[in-house]
């Protein structure tokens, strides 16, 4: 069942992905940052068993951030990328301090609901501020980087369209080993014992690669729909 769940996640979540890029374009893709990183902030708080590892929930919604960040790269350049990255900081930090709030509230005598937002919520700051860390420096490098490899691949092939796969991937891949690795260690040193964390990582970047892989096809099918619309507004 996890599995199944797993991969219709990443299924619909990257299907979401694209059609908030057609349907709002760039600010679609900044709204569903905004979504992403605090929906994912919540998730990884689950720990589940699939595909024989132990792992958090939140892998497939951290990575199509990395998804959002390359598309905007592609199709609308490494300061609207950098924009998207900072909104989803700045919604996931107003997000702590209101979540917060809600725990200093002295409940209703017929309230159900608070013992369980108590158990969610008051461990939310430590994941989410620990998330925020990995996930400002991560997504910054993968937005640098994402630029850095289509320097290259402009200079040696001479076009700027060429080698989208690689720079898409090589971007991704080094920044979500990095987010893997150092959000393990920042948010659940202490609370698991080391071979927890060693599997968590582990299971986390194995899950990133793969969603790495498969985000591919769909930056192309963005920078299509760019195209598209671009060609269409120029008539």
């Amino acid at each position: 069942m996890n599995e199944l769940l797993l991969t219709g996640s990443l299924l619909v979540l990257y299907g979401a992905v694209l059609l908030w890029f057609y349907l709002f374009g760039v600010s679609g893709l900044m709204a569903f940052t905004v979504f992403a990183t605090i929906a994912a902030n919540i998730e990884v708080m689950i720990l589940v068993d699939a595909f024989g590892m132990e792992m958090t929930l939140g892998n497939i919604l951290f990575a199509t951030t990395f998804l959002a960040t390359d598309i905007l790269s592609e199709t609308a350049g490494k300061k609207a990328a950098q924009k998207a990255v900072w909104a989803g900081i700045a919604a996931n930090l107003l997000f702590i301090l209101v979540s917060q709030s809600w725990l200093v509230y002295v409940p209703a005598a017929g309230d159900w609901v608070m013992p369980a937002m108590r158990t969610v919520f008051s461990n939310t700051p430590r994941m989410m501020l620990s998330s925020l860390a990995v996930y400002a420096l991560a997504q910054s490098f993968d937005v640098w980087l994402y630029h850095k490899w289509w320097t290259l691949t402009e200079r040696y092939t001479g076009s700027r369209r060429a080698c989208l796969w690689l720079r898409n991937n090589g971007s991704t891949l080094l920044s979500q080993l990095v987010n893997a690795v150092l959000f393990t260690v920042f948010a659940f040193y202490g609370t698991y014992d080391m071979p927890t964390l060693l599997s968590v990582a582990l299971s986390s970047y194995a899950i990133f690669i793969v969603t790495s892989l498969l985000d591919t096809p769909v930056v192309y099918l963005a920078r299509r729909m760019h195209d598209r619309r671009g060609s269409v507004a120029g008539e």
